[in-house]
């Protein structure tokens, strides 16, 4: 009945658009693993819009062949390598590739296998993209629940970020999926159910499932819903995480640490009671041991009146300096901040160090600091390119004094 129907699940090129530009920068020809691909809606176009070597797999030999044939047809065929292989015990060796994906498909290993799983594959900076079906309401009706538990135990989205953290990974993104994601796929499915023959073998029981399937979705489906998840893992030597209330000493002592004077340590405490506090956007890297080595805040300031956010104070203790830490502290913040839907960051800092994570003189955008100082020491990052950046001066939050 599944046969030559565009989507195996819930999805839209537009969702696959928006998982894909929130997987960061990759390199010019990423490798991509698309697991559970179904006949390939996904690793086409990661084949044609990522210019991707894109490897599929699928233990349904059928939806590899349409995948192949809709390859050739769009002259993608040497773009997309299809295997016949379990998602669960995949053939490839440790990191293999930068971008792991999943839509529509985690949830036959579960969401916490899938984590544990494939991770391994991939490659230094690589990402892993999957979207799983969750409860969107506290309390779901007992008639979903009498649907869902039985084959797929549900949980919230707190819950999967959780599950994420627990296993490694530092969340990026999260796209709730829109109502026409369900449309995409129960459409075409519910007209293949209508012109199905109920008397072919086993017919009658899968019209039987789907039918219900779509009702729940009718009846109750403000109880459940697909989120995409963009997950990356954190490094080997430092857990990143955002900063507890229990962080505040330390994270004062780091930076007392790291500077000549408590300046850049009041400057934290003073931030915090101030309206730019901005709750999930400080951030602390811990050392093995789990004591706190480096810590990075965003708060809110202003281009001529337009919200963005300004990076400051970062810091590292003397023994984690050069060391990775702060790094880390920082990329995490970047993309906590990119998952909150912030467009724009500020950096006052040395142009020796942050480039690395993509920033650029702030001139270029037309954006100024509100005193003298070089050009090439103001920088800018854009972390969402729909939004127009704004152009003017920047505006510090009062406890900066500028």
């Amino acid at each position: 009945m599944h046969h030559g129907l565009p989507r195996q699940g819930p999805g839209s090129d537009a969702t696959t658009r928006r998982l894909l530009s929130l997987a960061g920068p990759l390199p010019e020809r990423p490798r991509i693993l698309d697991l559970g691909c179904g006949p390939g809606r996904s690793a086409l176009l990661l084949a044609a819009e990522a210019g991707a070597e894109v490897t599929a797999v699928d233990l349904h030999e059928p939806f590899l062949d349409e995948l192949r044939a809709a390859a050739r047809a769009r002259g993608l065929d040497g773009r997309i390598h299809t295997v016949k292989a379990d998602m669960a015990d995949v053939p490839f060796p440790d990191g293999s590739f930068d971008l792991v994906w999943a839509e529509s498909s985690a949830y036959i290993v579960g969401f916490d296998t899938a984590l544990a799983t494939w991770r391994r594959l991939l490659a230094p900076g690589g990402t892993l993209v999957l979207t799983e079906c969750e409860w969107t309401v506290d309390e779901p009706s007992a008639a979903a629940r009498a649907f869902w538990d039985p084959h797929c135990p549900l949980r919230t989205e707190d819950r999967n970020r959780a599950a994420a953290a627990a296993a490694g990974y530092h969340v990026v993104g999260v796209v709730p999926q829109p109502e026409s994601d369900w449309d995409e796929y129960y459409g075409p499915l519910a007209a293949r159910a209508d012109e199905a023959d109920p008397s072919a073998p086993g017919m009658a029981a899968a019209l039987a499932a789907t039918r219900e399937e779509i009702a729940m979705r009718r009846e109750h489906g403000g109880d459940y819903g697909y989120t995409g998840y963009v997950l990356r893992p954190w490094g080997t030597r430092w857990r990143v995480r955002p900063e507890r209330a229990d962080d505040r000493a330390a994270v004062h002592a780091v930076h007392a640490a790291a500077f000549e004077t408590p300046m850049e340590a009041d400057l934290v405490d003073a931030l915090r009671e101030d309206d730019a506090w901005l709750p999930g956007l400080s951030y602390v890297a811990e050392a093995p041991d789990g004591s706190v080595a480096a810590h990075a805040l965003l708060t809110r300031c202003h281009v001529d009146g337009v919200p963005a956010i300004a990076l400051a104070p970062v810091a590292s203790l003397p023994g984690a300096q050069r060391q990775g830490a702060g790094s880390a502290v920082v990329t995490a913040l970047l993309d906590a901040a990119r998952a909150a839907g912030e467009p724009l960051v500020l950096v006052l800092g040395h142009p020796g160090y942050y480039p690395r994570f993509g920033f650029v003189r702030a001139s270029r955008y037309g954006i100024r600091a509100p005193f003298d100082v070089p050009d090439e020491y103001l920088m800018a990052l854009v972390l969402d390119g729909s939004a127009a950046v704004p152009a003017g001066t920047l505006a510090y939050p009062a406890p900066f004094g500028v």
